[in-house]
Order: C-alpha cells, then structure tokens, then sequence
C-alpha cells in the first residue's frame, strides 16, 4: 500500500484471541448471511463536548473499541478511518517493519473469505509457517535457496485453495473509493470512503476482515516489500529522515528502527513473531473506528456493534519509551545521492499533551505559515533560497521542529542553515511583530473550519487524537488554549529549547557507493482463482441495499447571480455552515493565449503595489 507524506498485515489466527470460533458470538449466523447479524438490544450511550464544531460523538463498545461519530450531509457517503494503536516504534527489535507487513497483509482476506477451501489450505499454511521459521534461521547461502525454494513450492499448493483480491472484489462491489492504509511511527490505518446506503455492508465486511485474518500468499507479498525497501533505499528524501531521526532520537525507536524495517530482518521473516504482533496489537481496546458524512448515528452504532463488536479485547503491554540524552553540540550527517543537493534541519522537543507541544505549534507558525512568517518574508519572498519551509512533528513521546530548504545556483549547504538559523535567532530576540500572534490564531480557526469542511478531515483529527491517547475536549479546546500563549512565552521557550542542540543534514550530489539492497528470491507466480467466489462474497453481492436518489442541483434556483461592474458578472452560492467564503476571479484567456502567462501567475506572489512591498502585501493578506 501507499505511504503517507512522511512516509509510510494477517494473522493466521489459531491459538490466538481472533482465531478462536468460541471466541466470536454467532458464528455460524454470519456464515449463512454476513449482513444479517442477529440484533443486540441494548442503549448505547456516548461522550461529547460542548462547544464542539463538529459535533462529535463518541461510544465505546464493551470490547474497548472506541467509536468516533460526525455527521455531515455534503453527499451519501461516509469516510471512514479503521486506526490501531501500533507502529514501527512498536516493533520487535529483532523483527523490525512488522506493522508494516501486517498493514499489506490486512488485505488477504480471512477463512471465510479468500478461501476457496480453507481446511486444505490450512494444512499448507502450517508448512509455510515452520519452513520459515527454519530459514530465518539458517545462514548457509546454499540451503537457505533450497528452503526457500520450498516455501516457493508450498506456497503455489496453498494457493490452488485461495482466492485473491476478494476484498478488493467486495470493495467495488459496495461502490467503496480511496480504499488503502499506510503505517507510520505510532499508527495503522485503514481507509474507505463508503456509499451511505452500503455502510452495513461495509461493517459486516470489516469485522469480518479482524476477526480472524489469514496470513495468505505472504511470500507474493514480500516481494512486494522488498521493492518498497528497495525504492526507499534509491530516494535521497527517505535517505535524509532516516538520518535526521536516528540523529534526533538515538535510544527511542522513531530512531533506531524504520518502518519498513532493516534489510537483516526483511530478509528472515518470522510468521510466528508476525501472529504474535498481530494478537498483541491488533485487538479492539487497541483500536478506533472513525467516521464521518451523512448517516444515522443511532442505527449505525448498532451495525458496529453488531460486527466489531464480537472482536475480543485483551490487555495491551504499555509502551516505556527510553529517555534521550541532551543534545549538546550540533550533530552533522551527510547523505550522498543522485537528486539535486538540499537541506534538513531539527530539534527535539516533548511530546504531546505538554505544553512544550502547543508553543511548538506557534514558533513553528511564527517562522512559516505559508505567507506571513518569518522564513515566508526573509528568505522565501526575498529569494534568498530556491525554497524554505518548516513544519512541527508531534508524537505522543517527543516531537521534532524540521526545517528544510533548497539553494540557489552556487548557493552551499552551510548557508541555508546560518539563514534559517538567522531567523529562529529573531524569534529569540523577540524580532516579530506583536499583531502576528492574535493572526495566526485567526488563520489556524480558518484552517479548522476549511478541514471541517470535508469528512476526510474531520476522520483524519479523530485519528490523530486517538493515537496522541488525547481526550477530544483537548482538540475542542486546542485553539483557545493557544489563543492564551503569550508573546514573552514563546520568546523564553525559544531560548531554552533552540540552541545548537540540532541535528543538521546534508544531501550531496553523488554516487552513494554504500547502498545496499534486498535481493529478492526466486517467486513463481501463484493461481489467483479469479473466477472462483467464496460463500461470504456471493451473500455480500447478493444482499439488497437501499436506493439512494439523486440530488440534482437547480441552476437556476441555487446559483444567485450579480454584477459587479459592468460586463463583470458574478455567481454566487451562500455558505450557509459557517461564515468563511471561497472566491475565484476567472479571466477568459490562458496559455493557449499566451505561452507566457503561467509563468507571469507564478511570478506575481514576489510582487508588491505602489502601496504595499511584495513582503508588506503578503502580511497583509495574512491579516484578512
């Protein structure tokens, strides 16, 4: 699967809290039909906050599984984000990417599902298990391409009994878009935005798909893997992170170890360790269901429970993450690779839920905002670099302020990093205007209500304050607690935290002769059984959804008409959820006109007015 900005799994399940069919009420009734679960009467009651923009309603099921509600009628469908609280800083040390594995292999379908016959796969599956047991641990070059010539082997007979991609299949059929999930340092997440009249569905597939996953076809899977290492291996950018953590956190795992893992352990992969992951993790006092768009809340906490809700919870080991020593002197590393030469730059800081975190957030907006920050108008608005920017990264255990910025033609590396060094100095003087605070809270409520605006948003901030273990009346209340923050705070946080405690990375042009790779295995292609239709796919396609009737837009009753000027028309829809508008001026002319004109659109931000330089016509726009 794809990995998010930053970056970015199957339990065959015997013996373990998800394989057990004790352990799952009404088995039996979801074999004959997976949507019609006999009903659980019970009164669901649920957490909110007042003053919440959103709305939010929050359940948790009996198992633990927390349940994060929004309703927002922009369209019939509901984006939904399935989030556990596991990621690569979570691993094994000895059985590094194992979130990741289990990420890709969520999609392999479970022995209901994927399974054209499961009793005869089963057996085959055993081998695949203990043959790989012995290769990881075995070292002789020799042996280890017979044993693995034998999972080769084996797995084409496991395969004949599979069925692959019925997930995939079920998703279509439902009418599902952005399916994927992405792993990252504390979370595992996976995505659906599902039709509203197919949500129940949708649930009784997802419960299905944790109640007892089948790690099938896995070798297939790790080439798949493999590349992905591989390409990370070849990009100067992954190169740079994976740099930048370890000199940031030399004892914590966000540095030791990366999320797709070492070569060594992606070369001994460990079935056993990967169950054990899985049924230690993966359980619902581990995990949240988020979602938002047009749904009854009170029906669908009855399907989720109905579902997810037969999941077994178990307690979860706590997390002691180690404590770094200072840094004392500035940590200097250099990456060498075929892209053009760049620049990283970050300090540590403390977690979130500190307030440490929230002052974060406000230097880091000070210094760059995208229009009216310090680097904005110094560097970027000045050109005195190809590109700057910063950005803050909270984690639950520590967070990094990162910098970064591109040169100009026969600028060095050592420059960039004395000018964005030059600007946190301003900000540890005080060098910034008083108006610029009170602003910033301004645009960051405007930000909000802009996520607000889309369910993606409003499931993406339900993720992120599960996996911080925040309470949503933190993130309700987040804005107003900046708003307190007070200039001379942010000028002694400043000093005490910036100083050459950093960690500084540069990118050289060159040949990296240092590179290694995971050499993949021999791996035959394996029968899909594309035509074949397991009994839990046929009732899923087979059982009746409502209709949803078309909402078609009335152009002349909904879109307002006006005139500016003459000859200016203007078409207008009021916003009628809050009180923020959207404006375009559309010129009738571009580059068919004149091939120059793209150019001139992105050279008139660096221009200013008679009554504003460009830098002044910035803030001021910041102001609005």
């Amino acid at each position: 699967m794809i990995e998010t900005s930053k970056i970015f799994f199957y339990l065959f399940g015997i013996a373990y809290t998800w394989g057990s069919e004790s352990s799952i009420q009404n088995t039996s009734a979801q074999e004959k039909n997976p949507i019609q679960l006999p009903p659980i009467e019970k009164h669901y009651t649920y957490d909110s906050v007042p003053n919440d923009p959103i709305n939010t309603r929050i359940y948790t099921l009996d198992n633990g599984l927390k349940v994060y509600m929004s309703v927002y009628k922009n369209a019939p469908r509901v984006y939904t984000s399935i989030a556990v609280r596991t990621g690569s800083k979570n691993d094994p040390s000895d059985a590094t990417g194992m979130a990741h594995y289990l990420e890709h292999m969520l999609f392999k379908g479970t022995d209901k599902y994927g399974a054209k016959d499961y009793a005869k796969e089963e057996i085959e599956l055993k081998k695949i298990d203990s043959l790989y047991d012995v290769y990881g641990k075995t070292t002789d070059v020799a042996l280890r391409k017979k044993i693995y010539h034998r999972i080769d082997s084996v797995s084409g007979v496991a395969s004949k009994f599979a069925i692959a991609n019925e997930y995939d299949k079920m998703m279509s059929n439902i009418g599902t878009k952005g399916t994927n999930a992405y792993t990252w340092l504390e979370q595992t997440v996976y995505i659906n935005d599902v039709p509203t009249n197919q949500l129940k569905k949708w649930l009784a597939i997802e419960g299905e798909r944790f109640r007892k996953p089948v790690m099938r076809i896995f070798h297939t899977e790790l080439e798949a893997v493999y590349e992905e290492k591989n390409r990370s291996l070849d990009d100067d950018y992954s190169k740079m992170e994976d740099a930048l953590y370890a000199g940031l956190w030399q004892k914590h795992t966000y540095g030791t170890q990366t999320t797709i893992g070492t070569i060594e352990h992606l070369k001994n992969p460990s079935l056993k360790k990967i169950k054990e992951y899985m049924a230690t993790y993966y359980v619902p006092n581990n995990m949240a269901l988020c979602m938002a768009g047009e749904f009854n809340p009170d029906s669908t906490i009855k399907w989720i429970d109905q579902s997810m809700g037969r999941l077994v919870s178990k307690p979860v080991p706590a997390f002691d993450p180690p404590v770094e020593d200072p840094i004392t002197a500035p940590i200097v590393k250099e990456v060498v690779g075929p892209f053009p030469e760049t620049m990283s730059l970050a300090f540590r800081l403390p977690g979130a839920g500190t307030k440490e975190a929230d002052l974060l957030e406000l230097m880091n907006q000070i210094l760059y905002n995208g229009k009216a920050g310090l680097i904005d108008l110094d560097i970027v608005q000045k050109q005195k670099a190809l590109s700057a920017n910063a950005y803050a990264m909270v984690l639950k255990d520590y967070s990094a302020h990162i910098f970064s910025a591109d040169p100009k033609e026969g600028q060095t590396l050592e420059e960039l990093k004395t000018l964005l060094l030059s600007e946190i100095e301003k900000v540890k003087k005080g060098n910034f205007p008083d108006w610029l605070l009170p602003v910033i809270i301004s645009n960051m409520k405007l930000q909000q209500v802009k996520t607000h605006e889309s369910n993606a948003g409003r499931t993406n901030d339900f993720v992120g304050v599960f996996i911080e273990g925040a309470q949503w009346s933190e993130y309700v209340n987040y804005l107003d607690r900046l708003s307190k923050i007070t200039k001379q705070e942010i000028i002694d946080f400043a000093n005490k935290y910036y100083g050459e405690n950093y960690v500084v990375v540069y990118k050289r042009t060159g040949e990296d002769t240092n590179t290694e790779k995971v050499d993949k295995p021999e791996i035959h292609p394996v029968e899909t059984n594309r035509n074949e239709q397991s009994a839990f796919l046929t009732n899923i396609v087979n059982t009746p959804a409502d209709v949803v009737e078309p909402k078609f837009l009335d152009y002349n009753k909904d879109i307002q008409r006006a005139m500016v000027r003459k000859n200016v028309p203007m078409l207008y829809t009021p916003n009628s959820e809050s009180k923020t508008f959207t404006m375009y001026y559309i010129l009738d002319m571009g580059s068919n006109h004149n091939k120059k004109l793209p150019v001139a659109i992105e050279y008139l931000p660096y221009l200013g007015r008679s009554k504003y330089s460009p830098e002044q016509l910035q803030q001021e726009l910041y102001k609005l």
